[in-house]
């Protein structure tokens, strides 16, 4: 059974990182695309980042994340990451990552639908302010 938890959330002052692990077990690893989403309280969970398998090599980021948040990955661990630097208070919510349900890659056109993704984990709390 696929599953995924994230890690690494915390308080942080804004202009700080963070740094979000997302540890895998049950699949694959390789054969999947891993996204980051994120949600606050009476708002739709929006889309981060969806990074595609290795062999694939195409990551996709939200506008309001670009040049301050990263993905990475550690195969042989199973465990996805997500770099956060410059971090604004409305970085504020709760952290998810999800596997991709088609396998590989993130398209363009879909990754940041939460439809695109089968597996969740319960996701961290990441909270930015003074």
């Amino acid at each position: 059974q696929a599953q995924l938890v994230e890690s690494g959330g915390g308080l942080v002052q804004p202009g700080g990182s963070l740094r979000l692990s997302c540890s895998t077990s049950g699949f694959t690893f390789d054969d999947y695309g891993i996204g980051w989403f994120r949600q606050v309280p009476g708002k739709e969970r929006e889309g981060v980042s969806c990074m595609s398998s290795s062999s694939v090599g195409i990551n996709w980021y939200a506008g309001s994340v670009r040049g301050r948040f990263s993905v990475s990955r550690a195969s042989a661990k199973g465990t996805a990451f997500l770099q956060m630097n410059s971090l604004k208070p409305e970085d504020t919510g709760i952290y998810y990552c999800a596997r991709v349900t088609t396998g590989r890659a993130c398209e363009r056109s879909w990754w940041s639908s939460p439809d695109h993704y089968d597996t969740w984990g319960p996701g961290t709390q990441v909270t930015v302010s003074e």
